[in-house]
């Protein structure tokens, strides 16, 4: 084993060690749960004892066994990690960690009550609140797991024909000589973010993704290997199945998502509205267990750690140097381009991150109204207030001491120039030039 190897085995072992240290030393807290419990409703008690609290007194866990469950991305970290560094034990948690095979499977195992709570695209949350893309049931979005780090792989057959980027992909399905033929994009749920990021991509390029190209449903694992034997010419999915695809010469980044929408939202935690109802201290120690491991991911120096440990088969399942590079934000195209991206995969950048901002979720409705995956405009805001769980999640921040941000919404511009700022959601849902 190299020194480089064996110095991120220590660098595992040691957090886990201390992790578990302080677990150790949870017998004190029960003997003194229940008078810390009762003060920690009355706010008497300062927050550090009072998260201590809530694992042992009157605030305990109602449900301490749970499955949260996980497709497998670089961005699934965050869970996995609160798992591998004892941080659900630490409030009182026995969590499974579950790899999930779809995204679709997912959602139903949410929805029957399976799992209890998953790494999740944020669209799809959104998508069974309106009953679109699967069954209706209320649903609650806990907080943002991360920002960035996804992309828009193009296969090598269509770099040979000149395709390196939007704009001569355009130009190659407007071509009126030569070859005819479909061109077959795919994303990984009909109403997720790849789907989204996907669709406005292709859109500011003029090409329609439901009339100028078909578009299929194709589970993150999987997208290499059909576009290996030439069942796709393009996807959109998270790392590292774009930097895999180059590693594998079967084809070249043409965007990041971070391009589309820099700090655009991503994953969430996710969850039924039952289960935040029924379970509060369980949902908001699990906020506090995944915001703690949000946090050690997003120092820097713990990432070749954390890129070692979700490599392994029960996780990702991918070479560890393939997740490490973009892990780092160190990115190559597969043209000849290497670059130092500073709105790589973040997964905390002080807070900013894991707020479930209400006009994050109202963007997604925005583009569901778009390609009439919604039929009417719904009452966005009103749909937002009740799937994003501001309180409860501004109570387990504080208790970790993650900033909140004041305001509950925020503006951006995307790559078509647009800003999105959520203050006018029907509006800008109909103003675009190509929509269904």
């Amino acid at each position: 084993m190299s020194d480089d190897k064996k110095e991120k085995e220590i660098d595992v072992n040691v957090v886990v060690s201390k992790v578990t240290n302080d677990v150790s030393r949870r017998s004190f807290i029960k003997t003194t749960g229940l008078a810390l419990g009762g003060l920690a409703m009355m706010g008497m008690i300062p927050p550090g004892i009072r998260s201590a609290a809530w694992a042992a007194g009157s605030d305990a866990p109602e449900k301490t066994s749970l499955k949260i469950g996980f497709i497998p991305l670089t961005d699934c970290a965050s869970v996995v990690m609160a798992g591998e560094l004892g941080l659900f034990k630490k409030y009182g948690l026995d969590v499974t960690v579950t790899k999930e095979a779809s995204w679709a499977g997912v959602r139903d195992k949410l929805v029957n009550g399976e799992l209890d709570a998953a790494h999740v695209l944020y669209g799809l949350m959104y998508g069974v609140q309106m009953g679109i893309g699967g069954p209706k049931k209320d649903m609650a979005v806990l907080m943002s797991i991360n920002n960035n780090g996804q992309g828009i792989t193009i296969s090598n057959q269509l770099r040979s024909k000149g395709v390196v980027d939007g704009a001569s992909l355009k130009k190659l399905i407007d071509k009126i000589d030569g070859e005819k033929r479909e061109y077959t994009f795919a994303q990984t749920f009909p109403t997720g973010t790849h789907a989204m990021w996907l669709y406005y991509w292709l859109s500011a390029y003029g090409i329609n993704p439901f009339t100028d190209v078909k578009n299929i449903t194709v589970p993150p694992p999987q997208m290499v290997a059909n576009m290996r034997v030439g069942n796709m010419d393009g996807y959109c999915v998270g790392e590292p199945w774009n930097a895999r695809a180059i590693y594998d010469k079967v084809g070249f980044s043409a965007a990041t998502t971070q391009d589309i929408w820099k700090d655009h939202p991503e994953k969430v935690l996710g969850t039924t509205l039952e289960f935040t109802q029924k379970y509060p201290n369980t949902t908001r120690a699990m906020l506090m267990a995944v915001l703690e491991a949000s946090k050690y991911i997003d120092t820097i120096s713990n990432r070749p750690a954390v890129a070692k440990v979700i490599s392994r088969k029960s996780y990702v399942n991918a070479p560890e140097d393939v997740i490490e590079g973009r892990f780092l934000g160190d990115y190559d195209n597969g043209l000849g381009r290497k670059w130092k991206d500073p709105d790589y995969m973040k997964f905390y950048n002080d807070g900013t991150v894991n707020f479930p901002y209400l006009s994050d979720g109202m963007w997604f409705l925005t583009q569901h109204k778009r390609w009439k995956l919604l039929k009417d405009d719904p009452d966005y805001l009103a749909v937002a207030k009740k799937v994003n769980q501001i309180d409860i999640y501004k109570e387990a921040a504080s208790q970790v001491k993650v900033p909140v941000p004041k305001d509950v919404m925020r503006s951006s511009k995307l790559i078509d120039g647009v800003v999105w700022d959520g203050s006018d959601p029907k509006k800008y849902a109909n103003s675009f030039k190509i929509k269904v």
